[in-house]
């Protein structure tokens, strides 16, 4: 009767660590809501940067990568880093990632919420502009792919993002990176639209293209942090 016991006992656990283990290893579903804060990996998130000539290829010092926050915030928490120098007075860097699963040809009233790690006090004086005040945090959706494109030496993206402070038809902005008054090294800082749903319509293949990025008018370095991005939704009628 022991051994019975003890082999139930056995078994009970050994099942109960491997159902812990399947549903710690079960990939996210797909569809809206979302969010991601990159602890396993990018989370199917691509970057690039536009707003530029060709002429200025190899001075625009665009860099991505996934890694741990800056000090002297958390270095175990993961993010994605994005940076460049501003050398057209008009740079977009971005990230973007595909969503599937959603009802085909639907409007979605889409809220964000985008954590990330800033260096640039809101008061601060650059070339150009502010490098707080005037690198503005946009995001958006749309049913295509925003890529990259070279028309006339000019690099630029096929969707309506806007023009730095402006909202566009397939993104919005929610704010600038400015940690605040007198603030030294980098901080998190948290941007929404809350005040402002952005509503996007999915493809025929129940698919939208998420888009977050920075337009900046800051003609200097900027390096930026994503440690968190939420995506919540509803249907418009």
């Amino acid at each position: 009767m022991k051994s019975t016991l003890f082999f139930a006992s056995v078994f009970t656990s050994s099942l109960l660590f491997f159902t812990a283990c399947q549903q710690e290893n079960v990939p996210a579903q797909p569809g809206l809501p979302y969010q991601s804060n990159f602890r396993n990996d990018s989370d199917g998130w691509t970057a690039e940067i536009v707003e530029y000539g060709t002429e200025q290829d190899s001075i625009m010092e665009f860099k991505s990568a996934r890694t741990g926050l800056p000090a002297p915030l958390d270095s175990t928490r993961k993010s994605l880093m994005l940076e460049s120098m501003n050398r057209s007075d008009d740079a977009f860097m971005f990230i973007k990632k595909k969503v599937t699963g959603l009802q085909p040809n639907t409007d979605y009233s889409l809220l964000f919420d985008i954590e990330l790690a800033s260096q640039y006090p809101t008061n601060s004086v650059g070339i150009g502009g502010s490098p707080g005040s005037s690198v503005y945090l946009k995001a958006g959706a749309t049913s295509v792919e925003p890529v990259k494109q070279l028309k006339d030496n000019f690099y630029s993206l096929n969707i309506d993002k806007g023009a730095q402070l402006a909202d566009g038809k397939d993104a919005i902005t929610l704010g600038n990176v400015g940690t605040g008054d007198d603030v030294t090294g980098y901080k998190l800082i948290s941007r929404s639209n809350a005040d402002k749903p952005f509503t996007a319509r999915s493809n025929a293949n129940g698919e939208l293209w998420l888009l977050v990025g920075t337009d900046s008018g800051f003609e200097g370095l900027t390096t930026l942090y994503y440690s968190n991005i939420k995506v919540t939704t509803k249907l418009t009628q």
